[in-house]
């Protein structure tokens, strides 16, 4: 089996400063200069070390790009691999199209990528050779989670669980592809609090609906008087001198708005004795902010997906949470969002597996005034 990996090394960059994408120089170099950090290759590292011993004994032959964009990690897990492309030091979407070009000529059965929505993006456009039908390709593509904001569903839930599905594929599972949607979301209108998405087009992914996400859906509950009462219910046990956090998305920005506090509703905010103390914060101003003092986080799932942690809200760092504590994570929802899941437990992403395991188990959603209900995440 023939197999190519490509990672963007700068994926998820922004995640954590509070830039709320990855996308562009600027972008990068602001992130930088705001400490940001790279994780991508961790991220890809935890996918390919599901793959077990059995299944690497098989015939399989991972082509990839020099250093960061995949070797570097296959080489650490003495996954046998073949350099096809050689980048700058810094990268850029050009470097992933054209490993993913290089894939396409040389007939890989499957394409594996480590990156974001943009990164997706970057591999569609590459599978596509415009004026060369022989070159179009179908081959199918299993996405890790390394970026900010993931609203395609050519990604499996985790890296985890990406490496779970690699490793099935490589074991010669019998798997059915399906197209599934690569989303195209406005990056500065995002920054500026709007969600302009649209469907930029479709890659071919295994059908696999435990491991792989579906597409970001809208809130489904229309009926204002649901967040109404959620907020009512969190402002109304509000504790003294205690630091709330408010997570992003519209769900807890109706607890800002019954505040009458000015809403970051794409970033994260800080709440103390019912004042704004901090707006649109990222990790290091969180952590500055609440010091030693007693705090808790307040987030929602996203509709649809179910992410609770890892997807447009890395502010919530391992540190930060570890820092908050499991025990004072409070976590909202309408009962129409947790339909939308149906029955999918709701989903960890902190880009630390064993804070992921400490995490998980039955959480108490707040989904009404003085209504709860007990919900998995996992």
């Amino acid at each position: 089996m023939r197999l190519g990996l490509v990672i963007n090394p700068l994926a998820g960059i922004g995640g954590a400063v509070a830039l709320k994408g990855s996308d562009g120089e600027e972008i990068v170099e602001l992130a930088f200069s705001r400490g940001a950090s790279l994780h991508a290759e961790t991220r890809a590292s935890v996918a390919l070390q599901e793959i077990t011993q059995q299944a690497a004994s098989q015939d399989i032959r991972f082509f990839t790009a020099a250093g960061a964009m995949g070797e570097n990690v296959l080489r650490s897990h003495e996954l046998p691999c073949e350099v096809i492309y050689e980048a700058r030091e810094r990268t850029t979407a050009d470097d992933t199209k054209n490993v993913v070009r290089r894939f396409v000529e040389l007939g890989v059965d499957l394409i594996v990528f480590a990156g974001g929505d943009g990164t997706a993006r970057d591999v569609l456009d590459a599978m596509d050779i415009p004026g060369d039908d022989d070159l179009e390709s179908s081959i199918p593509v299993i996405g890790i989670p390394a970026g900010v904001k993931i609203h395609s569903a050519v990604y499996a839930v985790t890296p985890s669980r990406a490496g779970e599905l690699l490793n099935l594929v490589i074991s010669g599972e019998p798997m059915s592809v399906h197209e599934a949607e690569v989303m195209d979301l406005d990056e500065e209108a995002f920054r500026e609090g709007r969600v302009n998405a649209r469907c930029y087009g479709y890659l071919p992914v295994p059908v696999d609906d435990t491991r792989m996400q579906a597409v970001k859906q809208g809130g489904l509950d229309h009926h204002e008087i649901a967040l109404q009462d959620i907020a009512a219910e969190i402002i109304e046990t509000m504790e003294p001198d205690v630091f709330y956090i408010i997570g992003s998305g519209s769900t807890t920005a109706e607890i800002m708005n019954q505040l009458s506090l000015q809403n970051t509703l794409l970033g994260i905010d800080i709440v103390y004795n019912y004042e704004l103390v901090a707006s649109d914060v990222d990790e290091q101003a969180i952590l500055k902010a609440i010091n030693d003092h007693p705090a808790k986080i307040v987030v929602t799932a996203i509709g649809g997906q179910g992410h609770v942690f890892g997807r447009g809200n890395q502010q919530f760092s391992p540190k930060v949470i570890r820092k908050v504590g499991r025990e004072n994570i409070i976590i909202i929802a309408t009962n129409e969002k947790l339909r939308s899941l149906e029955k999918r437990p709701m989903i960890l992403d902190t880009g630390d597996v064993d804070l992921d395991k400490q995490l998980a188990g039955l959480y108490s959603v707040i989904t009404g005034y003085q209504q709860k209900t007990l919900y998995k995440l996992k």
